[in-house]
């Protein structure tokens, strides 16, 4: 007894702060759990229904989904009153039988809106008091729906130009800036526990859109007005340095409150893609999610599709492509693999 006891004494003590994560994750749930974050993609509902192999690395891999275009207001009415809901309730029903939590994504945008919408205002129509109920209507009637089901709605999307100042759409142009707290309220109201963000691109670097962005949070916040996170859309491009302050802006929203989420991730290239170029992007994709991790608000990172087999990209940036973690067969490519090994938060 007193050898043993002995043998303990002298037995040299283990590492004050261990490596809470000694071997790489398998996949990206497992990466998620080891870090205590969401790791989310956006889902293409038609390869939902009908690729398996989609939907089955989709199911295996992800903690949370967000509807590439099945929750957009042009997708769930697309005539006045008329609405189809069956393309979001997918998604929705997949997420529930999988364990994954949602994003819902857009409630108000500049795009992607009801053609009856849209003409109805152009023409004259529609004035701005009726203006201002169809888009209460329409939060409120969404938000409803999905009450209880989802974790947090993308509010406002894409409010801010490129040069700072409120983007001229319709609804700043009929409806005044007050829209963009009214859009808040009615979704609090329709579900008090979802959490409601404003959302919107080049976040990550561009400084007239980042101090307007977080005047306008501060300004809701003053008001009362129920806002609880921020999104950084992430679409970056290695043809351009990454924003190399970006964890710092992540900050910055935090101490105002903040839960901070990656939503929109992904990393183009100019094609033809060469080893080079997927090991460029791979670094990309590793550092936004060590950025994520090491701001303790940031509790999401969403890749904006998983398979280069259905991208926005190729449609909308000309000869670029090959963004996301898979390649068009779902095999991993470098960055998928760069994600697995990320060290970081406990």
């Amino acid at each position: 007894m007193i050898l043993a006891l002995a043998l303990v004494l002298a037995a040299p003590a283990p590492p004050a702060h261990p490596h809470p994560h000694p071997h790489p994750a398998k996949d990206l749930r497992q990466l998620a759990q080891q870090h205590g974050i969401k790791i989310g993609t956006a889902v293409d509902i038609a390869a939902l229904r009908d690729e398996p192999d989609y939907r089955q690395r989709l199911n295996r891999e992800f903690t949370h989904v967000t509807a590439e275009n099945a929750m957009k207001w042009e997708s769930v009415e697309p005539e006045r009153g008329v609405y189809t809901w069956d393309d979001a309730d997918a998604l929705v029903e997949n997420a529930r039988r999988n364990h994954q939590q949602i994003r819902g994504h857009t409630l108000l945008w500049h795009n992607q809106l009801p053609a009856w919408l849209t003409s109805g205002v152009e023409d004259g129509t529609i004035d701005a008091t009726e203006l201002r109920e169809i888009l209460r209507e329409h939060i409120t009637t969404q938000v409803r729906r999905y009450k209880g089901k989802i974790r947090a709605w993308d509010v406002v999307n894409e409010v801010v130009e490129e040069d700072g100042s409120l983007r001229q759409s319709i609804w700043l142009q009929h409806l005044g800036p007050g829209y963009i707290a009214d859009a808040f309220r009615w979704a609090h109201r329709a579900d008090p526990h979802a959490r409601l963000f404003i959302n919107d691109y080049n976040l990550e670097w561009n400084a007239p859109k980042i101090e307007t962005t977080l005047s306008i949070v501060k300004d809701l916040k003053a008001q009362g007005v129920p806002i609880h996170g921020i999104g950084f859309q992430g679409h970056l491009g290695i043809q351009y340095d990454y924003p190399a302050d970006w964890a710092n802006v992540m900050r910055r929203f935090a101490d105002l409150g903040l839960e901070v989420a990656i939503t929109e991730l992904d990393v183009r290239m100019v094609l033809p893609v060469t080893p080079e170029k997927l090991a460029t992007q791979a670094e990309y994709y590793r550092r936004a999610l060590t950025d994520c991790l090491s701001v303790r608000a940031c509790r999401e990172m969403t890749v904006w599709g998983f398979t280069d087999r259905h991208s926005w990209v190729p449609g909308w940036f000309e000869g670029e492509g090959a963004a996301t973690l898979l390649d068009e067969n779902l095999a991993p490519k470098p960055a998928y693999k760069a994600l697995l090994a990320v060290r970081g938060r406990k």
